[in-house]
C-alpha cells in the first residue's frame, strides 16, 4: 500500500508518494523545477545541478531527493537564480554553442533556459575548444562541441542485451560521450530516433536530415520551458 507523503514547496502544501523523488513529486503538483540531466521514470544522476533547491535550509539536487514528511523546500530565490545562471552560462562558454545555426534551435531544452533565466551572454570568458564530430555511423551524427554531458543518451539508450550504445571517452577536460561502434551496428531507426530525441541539445543528430521544423513551429517557440507545470497548477495560464 501506498504510503502518502505531505511536503510544502514555497509555501504550497504537496501531497505525494514515500520513495518519490522530489523533482517528481514537484512536477506533478504544477511546480516547475528546472533540469538537464533528469529523465522521467529513470533513476537519476545528478548530473547537470540545475534542480538544486533548499530542503529544510540546505542545498540540495531535487532530482536524487526522495521526500519526506514535513519537508520544507524552497525552489525560487536570488541565491538559487544564480546559481543556475552559473551552471547554464558554464554550459555555453564551456562549449561551441551557436544556436542559429543548430538543427536543434527553438527545440534545445538549453537553448529555452538561457531564454526563461534571460541569459544573452555569460559572465565567463569562451573556452572555444577543439572538438570533433563523429560522422560515421550510418544513422547518427554526434557533434561533440555541444554535449554538455548530461548522461541521458548512456542511460537511455542501450542495445538488446541492456548494454549501454553510448559511453564516456578519455579523462578530465577531454572527457567526452561517444557511440559504441560495435553496440551500435545494430540499431534501428525507430532507436536512433529515440537517441535524438532523448538528447536536450543538439549533439546527436540524424543523418541526412537538418532543419524540419520552421521557425514558429518548434516546440519552444510555442511554449517556454517549464510553462507545462504552469499550467497544470493553472488552466488559464500560458
Amino acid at each position: 500500500m501506498n504510503q502518502i507523503i505531505k511536503i510544502e514547496i514555497d509555501g504550497q502544501v504537496c501531497m505525494g508518494q514515500k520513495g518519490q523523488y522530489l523533482v517528481d513529486v514537484a512536477r506533478e503538483n504544477g511546480i516547475y523545477i528546472p533540469t538537464l540531466c533528469n529523465i522521467i521514470g529513470m533513476k537519476p544522476r545528478g548530473a547537470c545541478r540545475l534542480c538544486t533547491v533548499r530542503v529544510n535550509g540546505k542545498l540540495m539536487t531535487s532530482c536524487t531527493t526522495p521526500i519526506s514528511n514535513g519537508m520544507q523546500v524552497e525552489t525560487k530565490s536570488e541565491e538559487l537564480d544564480n546559481l543556475r545562471n552559473g551552471i547554464i552560462e558554464l554550459m555555453f562558454a564551456e562549449g561551441n554553442h551557436f544556436c542559429p545555426a543548430c538543427e536543434k534551435s527553438g527545440n534545445c531544452e538549453l537553448q529555452a533556459l538561457a531564454y526563461r533565466f534571460r541569459i544573452s551572454v555569460p559572465r565567463f570568458p569562451f573556452q572555444f575548444p577543439q572538438r570533433d564530430i563523429e560522422a560515421g555511423h550510418p544513422l547518427l551524427i554526434k557533434d561533440h562541441n555541444r554535449c554538455i554531458l548530461c548522461k541521458r543518451c548512456i542511460r537511455a539508450i542501450k542495445d538488446e542485451s541492456g548494454k549501454s550504445i553510448f559511453a564516456f571517452t578519455k579523462r578530465g577536460p577531454k572527457v567526452g560521450i561517444s557511440i559504441d561502434t560495435t553496440l551500435s551496428a545494430k540499431m534501428d531507426k525507430t532507436l536512433a530516433q529515440k537517441a535524438v530525441e532523448i538528447c536536450p541539445v543538439g549533439a546527436i543528430l540524424p543523418r541526412a536530415q537538418a532543419f524540419r521544423s520552421p521557425i514558429g513551429t518548434r516546440k519552444y517557440d510555442k511554449t517556454p520551458i517549464g510553462e507545462e507545470e504552469s499550467s497544470k497548477k493553472d488552466p488559464v495560464a500560458l
